[in-house]
């Protein structure tokens, strides 16, 4: 059999769609014995989580996307429950990365559930977003007036290093917390079309490739706010809306903004970041 004949069987056949990810995890985690233990655990397709063990009480949970990274039409759902005093820090193991997308976008879905006296952190690492990617994501969060959260995303427009950089493309972030019922922020962030243009001036980003947003809950959270707003420096600030502290991050690259985000993270969440976030 020729290689010509090889190339053409192995060529996908005219208006045939790509094959495209998808993955689920569910998983709830409760108090039992002073400790932060899982009660249920789904999940499918390209997404896992691990359990690392940890000498504390709390809980921490590792997001795996086997799929490496996240093109168009692919599809992920996330949820997470954490019963009264529990404790859950959710993370990822790397950087997310949007890729190329030849049609249609990523979805991002995290749903979230915090009961009265339960803790919860959601750490995941930056997100990179490659020249031409596509992704809409979206973070709904229900806590318990009692409860306590940090909730983060950090984006990076583009790897520096590798001399990269995103002048077009789709980003479209949704979140929306509620605590007692009650919504208490609401944000979307959207990024289209001509990227690098329209965050270029002073009243977007500036110029600069990266960014974060911190959301953090807790009966003490307006006592930490002088101290976040010294870690957050010039290219940053932190203010309380609504009960909780917003905070906003811009750095020239991602390096720059870790640098920064951790020791906010470590402030709001009183406790050291995940250890897959070593620089």
């Amino acid at each position: 059999m020729s290689m010509d004949v090889l190339a053409d069987d192995a060529a996908p056949a005219p208006g045939a769609s790509m094959q495209r990810a998808a993955g689920a995890v569910a998983a709830d985690f409760r108090l039992v014995a002073g400790r932060s233990r899982l009660q249920r655990l789904h999940q499918a397709g390209c997404l896992k989580l691990r359990f690392p063990r940890l000498p504390a009480a709390e809980a921490e949970a590792v997001l795996i996307n086997t799929a490496g990274g996240l093109t168009g039409g692919d599809r992920l759902d996330q949820q997470f429950a954490v019963a009264s005093g529990a404790h859950l820090t959710v993370t990822t193991q790397a950087c997310e990365r949007i890729y190329r997308a030849s049609s249609g976008h990523a979805g991002v879905a995290t749903r979230v559930h915090i009961d009265a006296g339960a803790g919860f952190a959601w750490l995941p690492q930056e997100t990179i977003l490659f020249e031409a990617g596509a992704v809409r994501r979206s973070l709904a969060v229900e806590a318990d007036a009692a409860s306590r959260f940090v909730l983060c995303e950090s984006i990076i427009l583009g790897r520096e290093l590798m001399g990269e950089t995103v002048e077009t493309g789709l980003l479209h972030e949704s979140w929306r917390v509620r605590v007692g019922g009650r919504l208490a922020f609401a944000d979307d962030l959207h990024l289209s079309g001509a990227i690098a243009a329209a965050t270029a001036g002073p009243a977007s980003l500036g110029g600069s490739r990266a960014l974060a947003t911190v959301v953090a809950h807790a009966p003490d959270v307006e006592t930490k706010l002088a101290a976040v707003r010294a870690l957050a420096g010039d290219s940053g600030g932190a203010s309380l809306v609504g009960g909780l502290m917003v905070v906003r991050l811009l750095a020239p690259t991602g390096f720059a903004l870790r640098k920064r985000l951790m020791p906010v993270l470590a402030a709001l969440a009183n406790a050291p970041v995940p250890l897959v976030w070593s620089l």
